[in-house]
């Protein structure tokens, strides 16, 4: 098979940018999720490509850019060292390369894509800085964060944000708040909202 994969970091973004490309692929897959959130803790469209590679069925996998595939430096290298093992070709579309053209392993392919991934993951990193600083800016000359005076937010819509629903999952295998909090970069304070209100809902056990 040959599947493209497109990522977009939240749930309100269309993708609509994607369909640019239009070359022919037997499945494409658009994932709404953080591109900090590591590979294969990523929920539906990544799980289910995850089982097509494992299963022998994906022979190529076309990404507009390497950022696609995540932003963290570490957590990139071993889905591609991954991909490699199952000897699928990642052909990055922006960058014009391939990691396996002709079923053989590009040469200059690891040097690449390691110099790609830390650009990303220091991309994120500013985006971060500047989102803080413009936050500080905002709250100095009068503003006020969070969502308006006398708005409500209900329990279904809090626990189906992507961010709640990996807290969830990390939270029913057993993880301590704090070792949640480090892989969803959530405060302890949304963990214990998110862990209150799923035992309410008897969505978690007490």
């Amino acid at each position: 098979m040959r599947i493209k994969y497109n990522r977009v970091s939240s749930q309100i973004q269309t993708g609509l940018r994607f369909e640019a490309d239009t070359e022919k692929y037997d499945l494409t897959l658009l994932e709404k999720v953080s591109g900090a959130i590591k590979f294969r803790d990523r929920p539906n469209k990544t799980q289910q490509l995850i089982q097509l590679v494992e299963s022998g069925q994906v022979k190529e996998l076309v990404v507009e850019e390497q950022s696609r595939l995540g932003r963290n430096t570490g957590d990139v290298i071993q889905t591609l060292e991954w991909l490699d093992r199952h000897e699928v070709n990642v052909v990055v579309r922006n960058l014009g390369i391939q990691s396996r053209p002709n079923g053989k392993k590009n040469p200059i392919w690891k040097m690449i894509s390691a110099v790609m991934s830390s650009l990303y993951e220091l991309e994120l990193e500013n985006i971060k800085e500047r989102t803080q600083t413009g936050r500080m800016i905002y709250v100095q000359k009068g503003g006020v964060l969070g969502r308006p005076a006398g708005s409500q937010e209900s329990d279904r819509d809090f626990l189906q944000k992507e961010v709640s629903i990996l807290i969830l999952k990390y939270l029913s295998k057993g993880m301590t708040m704090r070792e949640v909090s480090k892989l969803t970069s959530s405060s302890t304070r949304t963990i214990q909202k998110v862990k209150r209100i799923a035992q309410k809902h008897k969505m978690l056990a007490e």
